[in-house]
């Protein structure tokens, strides 16, 4: 018996052509293993909708077409069931499709499905909202509330974004009881790692592992405008636990507090609690990875 699969595109995510989907999965996907269909969001939250309906149904495989918050929703969506989460990355950042090293051209990625490389992937709970990749409550909160409430797409247009809200930024306060320690301290950054990167290239965590049974906290402690090109050149090769502003700690629960009441997950801005309980659900979601 084939599998199914239903492919949930977001037309409006990220950039790219969207409109050859539909003919590039008539192609590409193998269709003596799987049936197919489409279907496409209409509304913020559709996707989850989609995807919880799906795997009541028995769906074998939901694939999520967009970027990094359609990953978001179909995939929190389908936490604790049998359906198996599939990406064809279409968006602006396509974090955790990087980290599974999922092919980042859609024709490639499409052929990633008929592999059917399956991973048993933790995910995150932070007081009552999942997340799969990563999740923050300082700077990166703010850029992705910004970039939310932009029109522009794109790796240029988060960089300008970025530079141009880096110099007015004050950093937050959190309070942090993590394996049996507290710090209090400003930070720039306060973020959680169950993939190693948000996007683009920007590796947030080197060494973090989504099978492992482990999350990693991400304190990055204010620095002078001088030392950002050094800084941003650690993250992007992948360098930044060796920097003397970052601190990274592996942890299976921790409580944060907070100064400020934002925070992103997988991308998608929330505004969250001054207190979080955050804690990792070990191999919790089945996932279509990419080859190693």
């Amino acid at each position: 018996m084939k599998a199914r699969v239903r492919f949930i595109i977001n037309p409006i995510s990220g950039v790219g052509r969207k409109g050859a989907i539909p003919e590039l999965i008539a192609t590409y996907l193998d269709l003596e293993k799987f049936d197919y269909d489409i279907v496409y969001t209409e509304f913020r939250g559709h996707a989850s909708e989609i995807a919880r309906v799906s795997a009541a149904d028995k769906v074998d495989i939901v694939c999520a077409v967009g970027g990094d918050g359609t990953v978001h929703e179909v995939g929190t969506a389908l936490i604790g069931t049998k359906t198996k989460l599939a990406i064809v990355p279409a968006g602006s950042g396509n974090g955790l499709a990087r980290h599974l090293n999922i092919p980042l051209v859609i024709e490639k990625a499409i052929e990633n499905i008929n592999e059917m490389h399956i991973l048993h992937m933790d995910t995150v709970l932070v007081n009552d909202k999942p997340f799969l990749n990563a999740g923050g409550y300082g700077f990166d909160a703010l850029i992705a509330k910004k970039f939310d409430e932009g029109k522009k797409r794109g790796f240029l247009a988060y960089i300008k974004l970025v530079i141009s809200e880096f110099f007015k930024y004050n950093p937050v306060n959190v309070s942090v009881d993590v394996n049996g320690q507290v710090k209090s301290m400003p930070v720039v950054m306060c973020s959680i790692a169950n993939a190693s990167e948000f996007g683009n290239g920007f590796c947030l965590s080197p060494k973090s592992d989504v099978t492992d049974g482990k999350i990693e906290l991400v304190l990055l402690k204010p620095f002078r405008f001088w030392a950002l090109p050094r800084l941003a050149f650690q993250f992007f090769r992948k360098r930044a636990h060796k920097s003397r502003f970052a601190e990274i700690i592996s942890f299976e629960k921790a409580k944060i507090r907070l100064s400020k009441r934002i925070a992103h997950y997988d991308g998608e801005p929330f505004d969250v609690k001054n207190e979080l309980h955050v804690q990792v659900v070990p191999k919790s979601l089945l996932i279509l990875s990419g080859r190693k």
